[in-house]
């Protein structure tokens, strides 16, 4: 039998608070949407009272519901842990499962790719024991307790991943977690309105540090202008500090890389151990965070050989890089495009990592109306950027893998200063936002063609590759042909 996840007793020595009835539950939920038969349902307020959806939970299964007071419809047995205050209440239990936990805790946070990351240590460790992590991108002050709070107490390794909008978020977050190995991906211009600048960012990020575990490990990327800050924060935590990374300094270090369809390989050094890394997704930036993974597996003393292999197989979420190919007429042989669909967040460092991907693929020639295959591109605005954002997005025009690119559409306000940037020749079309550009997608993609799309979340260019999508029938590149 499979033991329950919590139960009323657990529960309620976790928090303090008082219980009706005598329950067990099998998970956490905070969404009736998502919620499964014998999930805790947590009452959280956020846009909507969670209150108001008890009833409608139990309805459904729940097990139980955290809340801070009876709702109105719900009846005098109902199983429930109340507690004064429902987001306090689970965080309690988010400590509480750390605590009774032996698991080898590892908590990521990054200006980019700590998703990505996130699900590269998942899958690099489930092959080596029982792991832990959140199914999404649940990394700030209700989602780290609730990823800890779901965490089995047989765990053998839990990965966390910590995220922040504002100074001084990341710091009770690492400290709920309690890792014993950190990694920080990379500080990039993302959430910048906030800070003051570029160094602002890396002492937040620094802060992940705060919560190890003692004779902890710190995996830092070292080919930043800040990663100085980085160093000395693990230093000063007393943690042996591990650099990643393609500059000489480095402690694992990337020799080689090479972009191909549908993956990424890499030469590099782990100390002074040649080894060979591939990905199963195009960019130097994932490989760069894998080198991080292998770093973070040897700091586990998990196998890094079995950890490679399955990373081999690795592949991004969706929205975050995954490439496609979308059908056009299944009866003639060629007649596809393929998609790139990176339009879950945009900031200026991750913007020019796609771009790379892009100039990096071959597109086809002589399979659509117009001759020569084309890498297009359709950006939307990066948001959060402060002050300089329009400076920042006009910038983009420089970067080196433009010239590379046939045409570039853009979308938003702020991507006006990078379609005004552009060479003419080089300018596709520009709408003030995505719902604007939809209209265009059927005349903007042909066969041959190679598409990017790519912007921060709030611009919703994710439309867009919904649209696209809808042009033909989708393939992955697990699907595609050789």
């Amino acid at each position: 039998m499979t033991k329950p996840l919590w139960t009323s007793a657990e529960a309620a020595a976790a928090t303090g608070g008082t219980v009706t009835g005598d329950w067990t539950v099998s998970g956490v939920s905070i969404d009736t949407r998502t919620l499964q038969p014998g999930d805790l349902f947590v009452a959280l307020t956020a846009a909507r009272d969670g209150h108001d959806f008890v009833a409608q939970a139990l309805a459904a299964g729940a097990g139980a519901a955290l809340v801070s007071r009876r709702p109105e419809g719900v009846a005098a047995d109902a199983p429930l842990l109340i507690v004064p205050d429902v987001l306090q209440g689970l965080e309690a239990l988010g400590r509480a499962a750390r605590a009774r936990t032996r698991a080898q805790v590892v908590a990521v946070t990054g200006s980019v790719g700590k998703t990505s990351t996130k699900e590269m240590l998942r899958t690099a460790l489930s092959g080596q024991g029982k792991t832990h992590a959140a199914e999404a991108s649940y990394n700030n002050h209700w989602g780290v307790p609730l990823t800890l709070a779901r965490m089995p107490a047989d765990t053998d390794y839990a990965v966390i991943e910590i995220g922040m909008n504002h100074p001084g978020e990341i710091e009770p977050l690492t400290r709920m977690a309690r890792p014993h190995v950190v990694m920080a991906t990379t500080v990039a211009a993302a959430h910048l309105e906030a800070f003051e600048n570029i160094d602002g960012i890396a002492r937040e990020k620094a802060s992940i540090c705060l919560g190890l575990e003692p004779m902890g490990v710190a995996v830092m990327n070292g080919d930043l202008p800040t990663s100085p800050i980085l160093i000395e924060a693990g230093r000063a935590a007393g943690a042996k500090v591990i650099t990643f990374g393609q500059t000489a300094g480095c402690h694992h270090r990337l020799i080689d890389v090479r972009i191909r369809s549908g993956h990424t390989v890499a030469q590099a050094r782990a100390w002074r151990t040649p080894i060979l890394l591939k990905v199963g997704t195009e960019g130097r930036h994932f490989a760069t965070n894998a080198l991080g993974v292998v770093a973070v597996l040897a700091a586990l003393g998990a196998d890094r050989v079995r950890g490679l292999m399955d990373l081999a197989e690795w592949s991004p979420p969706a929205g975050r890089g995954t490439a496609e190919q979308i059908v056009l007429d299944r009866a003639r042989s060629g007649e596809y495009f393929d998609l790139l669909d990176d339009a879950f967040n945009a900031n200026p460092t991750s913007m020019s990592a796609s771009l790379e991907v892009l100039a990096s693929r071959q597109p086809r020639d002589g399979v659509g109306r117009v001759s020569r295959g084309r890498r297009v591109a359709i950006l939307g605005d990066m948001l959060e950027l402060g002050p300089d954002e329009m400076a920042l997005h006009a910038n983009m025009a420089a970067d080196p893998s433009m010239a590379a690119i046939s045409v570039v559409h853009c979308v938003g306000p702020r991507m006006r200063h990078l379609y005004d940037a552009l060479p003419e020749d080089q300018r596709g079309l520009y709408a003030n936002s995505a719902q604007d550009f939809l209209a265009n997608c059927a005349r903007l993609a042909d066969s041959g063609d190679v598409i990017l799309v790519k912007g921060s979340k709030g611009s919703k260019v994710s439309l867009v590759v919904d649209a696209l999508r809808k042009l033909g029938q989708r393939r992955l590149n697990s699907d595609q042909e050789a």
